[in-house]
């Protein structure tokens, strides 16, 4: 039985939400939380974010939540926002704005004996 939490179209780049899901890829969702209070990164708030609301989603369906793990943690990208911006010489360059999609799944371990 799994539980997962999806957040569509987040305004950061997904190498950059990349570089904190590898982080607690794998973890027990309580430690998961806690690393992600001390990573000083603004993905690290989203992210945040998307476990509470998968671990919110695995208590509903019933789980376990002192034996959750994040099982599959990852940053697809979304739609890019595209602006012109005038530079020197009556030249025009396009920012990127990147957007990306952040899932995460949490399964319950079973306990071995």
């Amino acid at each position: 039985m799994e539980a997962r939490a999806i957040l569509r179209y987040a305004r950061i780049s997904p190498l950059k939400a990349r570089q904190v899901l590898r982080i607690i890829q794998g973890m027990k969702a309580g430690d998961a939380l806690y690393q992600l209070k001390f990573i000083p990164k603004k993905a690290a708030r989203i992210v945040e974010g998307v476990l509470k609301s998968a671990i919110a989603n695995a208590e509903q369906k019933g789980l376990d939540l002192d034996s959750l793990y994040i099982k599959k943690a990852v940053a697809e990208d979304g739609p890019m926002y595209k602006k012109w911006i005038p530079r020197a010489h009556g030249r025009a360059t396009m920012v990127r704005k990147r957007t990306s999609h952040i899932t995460i799944v949490l399964e319950e371990r079973k306990e071995e004996d």
